[in-house]
């Protein structure tokens, strides 16, 4: 195994710059995942590491070597690709040994291999089949056991489970982390599920516009965004962004004042009567024990703020109540869980809770990050 390194890495299509200033180390044996929208870069720079697209600029490290004039078959790299390419015409277990008799491995070590591989994937019963009489997540299986079998430097996995139904998806995403716990392979992972990129990843990429937003562990992505961008993207429901306009000792939220502790202002610092865009994770947004039972409410009184919202849409999901709401004669969403026995009517009006000590504060122009002030970038 190897770390892949990549130093201002820039791609360019005729007139359009397709990732600009890509810079950062996989160390060895380390899962990576790069997360971001559609056409921010993902693919791009996954290909630029296999060698199926060349940087316009910077250099491409895998190990200590420098890959940039290396062709595409000699940087010992396996990437599985989203449609599978498979080989058609040839039996599971040949399509898993391929990679390995293209490089003319000992019989012997390609079938003990192509057994070990198939053990991993639960794909034993299925050596002798061909890829049309496969599920999609049995010949998604096959696909990685034929890059895991090759026992690469590095493996690239683009978009790998996104034509998986979202049972099927979630089973193999468990079986991925598994595989790579056990094998301890460099791994670059490419998505647009930010579900996949918190459950899998060591750390975190996240990409916009072709320009990385922030690289971190899953933990600090999601507790500390750099921006509105990732604030927004990373979360499930995702972050709640409310426009405000600070007053000094309050936001006013869509006519709403949003009290804010004393300690909470000397932090602050902004310019009164200026626009600011405020985030908070559904999470920290509680329903009022004005609506409900206060034995059944989970509030806490300590450093909150309340807003009035109405109920939109009602999503009963078992164990919780996710609400919908907006606010007041605003278009302005708001979406909160709520426990699992309340269900309240849509268009109601409910009073709720923020929890100011998870407030964050971004410039409503660039969407940068004010408060809390970043330590580190």
């Amino acid at each position: 195994m190897a770390n892949v390194r990549l130093e201002a890495i820039k791609r360019r299509f005729s007139n359009v710059t397709a990732i600009e200033d890509i810079t950062f180390e996989v160390p060895d044996g380390e899962f990576w995942v790069l997360v971001g929208p559609s056409g921010c870069g993902k693919s791009t720079i996954l290909r630029t590491i296999a060698g199926l697209e060349t940087a316009s600029s910077g250099d491409l490290y895998i190990g200590d070597k420098l890959m940039n004039q290396v062709p595409a078959r000699q940087r010992d790299v396996a990437m599985v690709f989203q449609n599978y390419a498979l080989y058609p015409h040839m039996t599971v277990a040949q399509n898993i040994a391929f990679g390995l008799q293209m490089r003319k491995v000992d019989r012997k070590v390609i079938r003990d291999r192509v057994n070990s591989v198939a053990k991993s994937l639960a794909l034993e019963h299925l050596l002798e089949r061909k890829p049309k009489q496969l599920s999609g997540g049995q010949q998604q299986r096959v696909a990685l056991g034929r890059a895991i079998a090759r026992q690469a430097k590095v493996f690239l996995l683009d978009e790998p489970l996104s034509n998986l139904d979202a049972q099927l998806r979630d089973d193999t995403r468990a079986e991925l982390k598994q595989i790579h716990q056990n094998l301890q392979n460099t791994t670059i992972y490419v998505t647009h599920d930010q579900v996949e990129a918190m459950t899998l990843a060591d750390k975190i990429v996240v990409l916009d516009r072709g320009q990385i937003q922030q690289i971190g562990t899953p933990e600090v992505i999601y507790n500390q965004p750099h921006n509105r961008m990732v604030a927004t993207f990373i979360g499930s429901p995702p972050m709640n962004i409310l426009p405000a306009k600070y007053k000094g000792e309050s936001f006013e939220v869509c006519g709403q004042l949003l009290g804010i502790d004393l300690s909470i202002q000397e932090k602050l610092q902004l310019l009164s009567d200026k626009n600011y865009d405020l985030g908070i994770r559904p999470e920290y947004i509680k329903i009022s024990s004005e609506n409900i039972n206060p034995e059944i409410s989970a509030e806490n009184t300590a450093n909150t703020a309340a807003l009035k919202v109405k109920v939109k849409v009602v999503e009963p999901l078992g164990r919780e109540t996710l609400i919908r709401a907006n606010l007041p004669n605003e278009r302005v969403p708001l979406d909160f869980p709520a426990p699992a026995a309340v269900r309240p009517n849509p268009g109601e009006i409910l009073t709720v809770k923020l929890d100011l000590n998870n407030l964050f504060v971004f410039e409503v122009d660039t969407g940068n990050k004010l408060y809390p002030y970043l330590l580190e970038r």
